[in-house]
């Protein structure tokens, strides 16, 4: 039973990049990475992991930001710099999609709290799954993705 209330649009703050969801989060998340901590200038990011098939870009031109490695790419609206998704090579199945670039992320309730070795303090918000780290056994993450598919919270 689909329960997810798709299409989703959403975008930069300026309204340059604009994009399009149409299909189910595969997992919700908050990273209290340091990473995260300095590209929001928040205590996390918010993150919808949605398959790539289901992300589709409608207007604007993307600019790599943040980390610029071989591995992550960080893609920001090249106008404002609102950093709006990210992608990983090698891992091209799935896109980050920041859950506040959405037009509605009311309904947005993250699963899982990942790096919360490296939270501030105070800013832990008592997910059902937390992290240390990020999982690195494969099996582990898809037991997590298969979970929220069962569980997670629905729009």
């Amino acid at each position: 039973m689909d329960e997810w209330k798709l299409p989703w649009e959403g975008g930069c703050r300026c309204g340059a990049l604009r994009f399009r969801v149409t299909a189910a989060p595969m997992i919700t998340s908050a990273c209290h990475c340091t990473g995260c901590q300095r590209m929001t200038g928040g205590a996390y990011s918010l993150t919808a992991t949605i398959p790539a098939a289901g992300f589709a870009l409608l207007s604007g031109d993307p600019a790599v930001g943040g980390l610029r490695g071989p591995q992550v790419h960080h893609h920001h609206c090249s106008a404002c710099m609102s950093w709006v998704y990210t992608t990983a090579e090698g891992m091209d199945f799935f896109v980050n999609v920041r859950a506040t670039m959405l037009d509605d992320a009311r309904w947005f309730e993250p699963f899982l709290e990942c790096w919360t070795s490296e939270a501030l303090p105070w800013a832990l918000i008592g997910t059902p799954r937390t992290h240390a780290t990020m999982p690195t056994d494969m099996s582990e993450y898809q037991g997590l993705i298969a979970e929220f598919t069962a569980k997670g919270k629905r729009p």
